[in-house]
């Protein structure tokens, strides 16, 4: 028999992983209490929402600036997300940077022509 599995909205998960933070409950009393069947759920959502057991601090500060400014879940996921775009943009830059670099040492020291010449025949 095929399991199905359970789909949980962003508010739900938002307050079990702050109710994880900031009470310093264990996630095994967390997943009984709430009937979280999977062992991965917890630490998926602190990632995805870019908390960490670290980060006490901002589970309330994020609930205060939600009750003040009124933002939906949506937004606060919109937000999570440009903050992971970033922080990904910022990884692909340097790692471009560095391919380039590898690329410039080894035309040089080994004599390999890589990059395609400009102008060259199509």
């Amino acid at each position: 028999m095929k399991k199905s599995k359970t789909i949980y909205s962003d508010d739900f998960k938002l307050k079990v992983v702050q109710e994880y933070l900031t009470t310093g409950v264990s996630r095994q009393v967390l997943q009984k209490k709430y009937g979280l069947r999977g062992n991965g759920y917890l630490y998926n959502w602190m990632r995805k929402f870019g908390l960490t057991k670290s980060d006490q601090e901002q589970p309330r500060i994020q609930s205060t600036m939600t009750k003040e400014t009124g933002k939906t879940s949506k937004e606060r996921e919109l937000e999570v997300k440009i903050k992971q775009l970033e922080k990904d943009l910022e990884y692909e830059r340097l790692r471009g940077q560095a391919l380039d670099t590898m690329i410039t040492i080894a035309e040089r020291d080994l004599k390999i022509p890589i990059r395609k010449k400009p102008g060259a025949k199509q």
